[in-house]
């Protein structure tokens, strides 16, 4: 398995992690009856550190098919190399750090985890085409 495949594997994790913490939440708030329920009745917020997960979830589902599209990509072309390596190393481990930061609401070096995770995702791209 290739760096960029096992970062794709590991971000993917990443990805059901961030499914199952705000239902955690949700759980935790609202019961397990609400939650395994039809949910016909909006109960709210789940408080502002399930909130914020969520969002962090729905960040992450902005980007996560871009990633998966050009490691795919990557991979099929052969474009593999230090750029795509570094790309996904740094797209993976700038989405773990923002998870925890935007839930704790840190401003700034939230954006900055989220920045660092944007080139990771350019560099992917840019290998396609250099």
């Amino acid at each position: 398995m290739t760096t960029e495949l096992f970062y794709l594997a590991l971000t993917l994790v990443l990805a059901l992690v961030q499914i199952f913490l705000p239902a955690a939440g949700r759980t935790a708030r609202f019961g397990l009856a609400w939650n395994a329920g039809a949910r016909d009745e909006p109960k709210g917020s789940a408080g502002p550190i399930t909130d914020r997960l969520e969002r962090a979830q729905a960040n992450l589902f902005e980007t996560l098919p871009v990633f998966i599209g050009a490691v795919l990509i990557a991979h099929v072309a052969g474009a593999n190399g230090a750029w795509t390596s570094w790309g996904a190393g740094l797209y993976f481990c700038g989405r773990v750090v923002y998870v925890p930061l935007y839930a704790l609401g840190v401003p700034y070096v939230r954006s900055l985890a989220w920045l660092v995770s944007l080139i990771g995702l350019v560099l992917i791209l840019a290998a396609l085409f250099l």
